[in-house]
């Protein structure tokens, strides 16, 4: 689930897995711990290398490779190689559609008018590995979409074919099933939260179809958002992952899984260094239900949710930049149930900590229709508690990000940088809002004013100041003045623009 980390000018987002051919691995047994503990350092300068072979021959015996064969052709490359589409289309298109992915430097099958891109089907390759052993394989959502057939090589050898059990697109995982008359070598889930910065990883897959490659390195970073959807939590790390990895565990020094190594940036279609895993503790209870239930259902709320900025936290009197904002609340939907109001700010789900909305996002995730979510919101300058009964979702986002709104004379508010106008019914039918919407109209922004700078437009409709609902253009002017008197160093605007609702702090005119 992944869109644009940093600008895509001139480079590729691309899918580890998406090589021409797929492999999954399967590992071992759990290891006993090595000398170096979960998140103890390395072998200090001086020190003899510390060797990984106890964890390879242990956790390789479950690795194994996925083939899988796609009934539609694979995509031309243009000349340079690349995919025909806009940068900031690229890794998006490979994330939510798998097949084959010819045209990468050294890569089986690669290159320009030839090879399987031509075929009327399409072959891929990822990596993986077994959790039970009875047969059940986890990869990546992406390794298998699309396919027609599934095979499963192990490491002795046997090619065996495989049953889709289920897949939970969002989180990009799948679990696999296969038959392979007796016990299967198993590894076992790691503690990914015990993961730090700096911790030594494997990563184990099949790069290109060479075959089966361990590639050691560190964390390089923790809860990487790649905007790939509404629970990215990725693990960051420098082992060598490239094409074909897709799937495949990255694990600890206690040669246990933390995290299932899902795609990398690079400008070449290799490896740069810089790889993403899900992290173990998402991806074992995603795996649990599938095996249990052969799908998964994400807890929803029915919230749309902001970030808390500096600004934001100084309208509302909040000490940190924290939270999350609840822009909008679906009608019958179980936050509406349990009370939740536009303007409060999430701080805490099930005790845990809300320092972004991604977080609560996850929290929510993670939970199975019909259980509770305890809420610590911030209401009015005071934390109030409201325990929600978490539904099933049926949209695509568990709580979605509100985003902040993309002449006339009227009501002029100089320190924001606007005129306003009282809104009327017509007004409101004409912006697709109900009939009795009540609020001020933005009829005119300054150029270069404060709430110019903050994307405030014509046509956006200013519906509460400072968490206070306003009828009119002369409230909206009340309210800001009154924000003023106060000392506050911004106006907190609740903003619709169509359906959309979403916080905006706008600092005051200084002069």
């Amino acid at each position: 689930m992944i869109g644009k980390p940093v600008s895509l000018a001139g480079r590729k987002m691309a899918l580890a897995g998406l090589s021409t051919l797929a492999v999954i691995v399967a590992l071992g047994t759990p290891l006993a711990p090595l000398p170096i503990a979960g998140s103890a350092a390395l072998a200090a300068v001086g020190d003899p290398l510390t060797s990984y072979a106890d964890i390879v021959s242990a956790d390789k015996p479950a690795v194994v490779t996925v083939t899988t064969e796609i009934a539609r052709p694979v995509s031309q490359m243009d000349q340079n190689g690349q995919q025909g589409v806009p940068p900031d289309e690229f890794f998006r298109r490979f994330f939510g559609e798998n097949g084959p992915f010819p045209g990468f430097p050294g890569m089986p099958g690669g290159g320009q008018g030839q090879g399987p891109e031509q075929a009327p089907h399409g072959r891929a390759l990822g990596s993986g590995f077994i959790v039970s052993a009875d047969g059940y394989v986890v990869t990546n959502n992406h390794v298998i979409e699309g396919a027609t057939k599934i095979t499963v090589k192990l490491d002795d050898g046997r090619d065996l074919p495989a049953t889709l059990v289920g897949t939970d697109a969002k989180s990009d995982i799948a679990v696999l099933k296969v038959d392979a008359g007796g016990d299967l070598p198993i590894i076992a889930w790691g503690d990914s939260d015990a993961l730090q910065t700096g911790d030594p990883v494997l990563a184990i897959g099949d790069p290109f179809g060479i075959g089966t490659t361990v590639t050691a390195g560190i964390v390089s970073a923790r809860g990487r958002d790649l905007h790939s959807g509404p629970y990215d939590d990725f693990i960051q790390v420098d082992a060598a992952i490239n094409h074909g990895n897709s799937g495949g565990p990255l694990v600890d020094a206690r040669g246990q899984v933390v995290g299932i190594n899902t795609a990398i940036y690079s400008p070449n279609g290799g490896n740069v260094g810089v790889g993403f895993a899900i992290p173990a503790a998402h991806a074992e209870k995603v795996v649990a239900q599938i095996i249990e239930h052969g799908t998964i259902e994400h807890g929803f709320i029915g919230v749309s949710i902001q970030p808390v900025d500096a600004e934001i936290a100084g309208a509302i009197g909040l000490d940190k930049a924290a939270g999350a904002l609840v822009a909008a609340v679906q009608d019958a939907s179980p936050a509406f149930k349990a009370g939740i109001q536009v303007g409060d700010v999430v701080l805490k789900v099930n005790g845990g900590d809300v320092a972004t909305p991604k977080d609560l996002s996850r929290a929510i995730a993670d939970l199975a229709p019909g259980e509770k979510a305890d809420l610590v919101v911030l209401r009015g300058g005071d934390e109030t508690d409201v325990s929600i009964t978490v539904g099933k979702m049926d949209a695509d986002e568990v709580a979605s990000a509100a985003m902040p709104g993309d002449s006339g004379a009227g009501v002029a508010v100089a320190d924001l940088g606007l005129s306003l106008q009282t809104l009327t019914p017509t007004d409101s039918q004409a912006l697709g809002l109900p009939e009795d919407t009540q609020g001020a109209i933005v009829s005119r922004v300054e150029p270069g004013g404060e709430a110019a700078d903050k994307g405030i437009q014509q046509g956006d409709v200013i519906l509460s100041v400072n968490q206070a609902s306003v009828a009119s253009a002369e409230d909206v002017a009340t309210a800001i003045e009154k924000a003023r008197n106060k000392h506050r160093d911004a106006a907190l605007l609740l903003i619709a623009r169509g359906q959309e609702r979403s916080f905006v702090a706008v600092p005051f005119h200084v002069g």
